[in-house]
């Protein structure tokens, strides 16, 4: 068990991409469109983006953390051309399709993924040429090749094609009848499990942690296991730690819409803190529904179908190392029933309350990180620019307290705000895809502190018409 009163910091953060073109039919959006319109489906298949051109597109390379996001060129960023940048960062990577395919294999315990002799063939080279090959159940994947047509036969089967090509895989349905363990249901929990598990992978060999000495693991990604008697009751991160090796670790998910890696973080946090275990990890999936989700926009406007990766995301907690960044948790932030709804009562109880409470003013925070969608992705499809949204609505609040002045409201956004660079997987770009960039700037004396803000969006559940949110404060460890 861990030592008691132990101040809590955030030790390492990795993040990984994996690019799924293929995959994107499958998106909510996609899966319903496709299908009414042949001329619209051959459209869809001939505007995904190949490998090295989603290799090379820098917010990508953001994402992965090859560059801060404050260096990211001028748009577009679609014109950047193949060939000038790495699939590999100092923290994660971006995995092709085909070596992903493989990684579901090796991670569908349940024997229900069969890969073609061929597609099988070229993810076992592939993977086991991978730096974490010696962490991948490549004797699963051996067995997952078959006869793909005959599993795709199967009852609620999900076909599963490489690219815009044939189909090279079929993922077969859990159950005959229940609408929880379909194929296509399963391929979207597998897809989550294997980039949350890929990215905690990373963040052990990074770090060179010992997968038995993490006690815990919390995973926060927006996709709910389950079965017809509890669609969301089940538990992915435990999941996702016996796939990466962490014997003596147990888990739990933790739900809030798009703001669950917060709250996630905060419980790592303080069970930390209060001594009840000495390392937790917290982990993210991608997720698949939101694949293409916006690709109507994108296809009028001449641009590639640009959601076609999936996300991946993990952050190890433990207790005060001398030189990791503290969690502070007197200083979190909360949007609270009564908080009001408007875009800036929410920002008023996200932010300032929190650095009213420990007598800082905004200037004292190096780093806001709030929802970083790429606008790239949501413009086209006039969801607008969503994080220029925000940091505008933070600094007119700034100028509002007296921490700026009015003149200040344009320079505070360009220096302690950022441009988006996630993909529109909201848990991963409501501020946790800045916690490496975060934990780089705090360890090097770059910044002194950083405030990572979650939003999510409760009325979509129905079961309210209220939003939620939470905030961190991370700062430099001055031992």
């Amino acid at each position: 068990m861990a030592e008691l009163k132990k101040d809590p910091v955030v030790v390492a953060a990795t993040q990984v991409l994996a690019h799924v073109p293929g995959m994107a039919r499958h998106g909510s959006k996609p899966s319903r469109e496709l299908p009414r319109d042949p001329a619209v489906e051959a459209e869809f298949l001939g505007s995904l983006r190949s490998f090295d051109e989603a290799v090379a597109y820098p917010p990508h390379q953001a994402f992965v953390g090859a560059i801060h996001p404050r260096a990211l060129p001028a748009r577009p960023w679609t014109d950047t051309p193949p060939g000038q940048a790495s699939r590999w960062a100092p923290g994660g990577e971006v995995m092709p399709e085909e070596e992903f395919l493989g990684l579901l294999a090796s991670v569908d315990t349940a024997g229900l993924l069969t890969l073609g002799a061929d597609l099988a063939e070229r993810a076992l080279g592939a993977l086991g040429d991978h730096p974490l090959a010696k962490h991948f159940a490549l004797g699963q994947l051996e067995r997952a090749t078959g006869d793909v047509e005959a599993a795709a036969d199967g009852v609620a089967a999900c076909p599963i094609h490489v690219g815009a090509g044939p189909m090279e895989a079929s993922l077969r349905a859990g159950d005959d009848v229940d609408q929880s363990l379909t194929g296509a249901v399963l391929l979207e929990n597998l897809a989550a499990k294997a980039t949350a598990t890929l990215a905690l992978l990373h963040l052990l060999d990074k770090e060179q942690i010992d997968p038995a000495s993490v006690d815990y693991v919390i995973g926060c990604g927006e996709e709910a296991v389950g079965d017809r008697y509890q669609r969301g009751g089940g538990n992915l991160a435990k999941a996702v730690a016996e796939a990466a090796g962490l014997s003596e670790a147990s888990g739990m998910d933790v739900k809030d819409f798009c703001a669950a890696p917060i709250p996630a973080l905060v419980v790592a946090a303080s069970l930390v803190k209060a001594g009840v275990f000495r390392r937790v990890a917290v982990v993210a999936g991608g997720s698949l529904a939101k694949l293409g989700m916006k690709f109507q926009g994108h296809l009028r406007n001449r641009l590639p179908v640009l959601e076609d990766v999936l996300g991946g995301a993990a952050a190890l907690v433990e207790g005060d190392d001398g030189a990791s960044p503290t969690l502070r948790l007197d200083a979190v932030g909360r949007h609270r029933v009564a908080a009001g709804g408007s875009a800036p009562q929410i920002m008023e109880s996200l932010a300032m309350e929190p650095l009213v409470r420990l007598g800082l003013t905004t200037t004292d925070i190096d780093d806001f990180a709030t929802e970083l969608h790429n606008p790239e992705i949501t413009e086209p499809q006039g969801s607008g620019n969503v994080p220029e949204r925000n940091y505008k609505t933070l600094a007119a609040l700034a100028a509002r307290r007296g921490d700026i002045s009015r003149d200040e409201i344009a320079s505070f956004v360009e220096s302690r705000g950022m441009p988006g660079f996630a993909p529109t997987q909201g848990h991963l770009a409501s501020g946790l895809c800045y916690l490496p960039h975060a934990l780089d700037r705090l360890k090097s004396g770059d910044a002194t502190r950083s405030m990572i803000i979650a939003k999510g969006s409760l009325f979509l559940g129905r079961m309210s018409q209220l939003s939620d949110g939470m905030s961190v404060v991370l700062e430099r460890n001055r031992q």
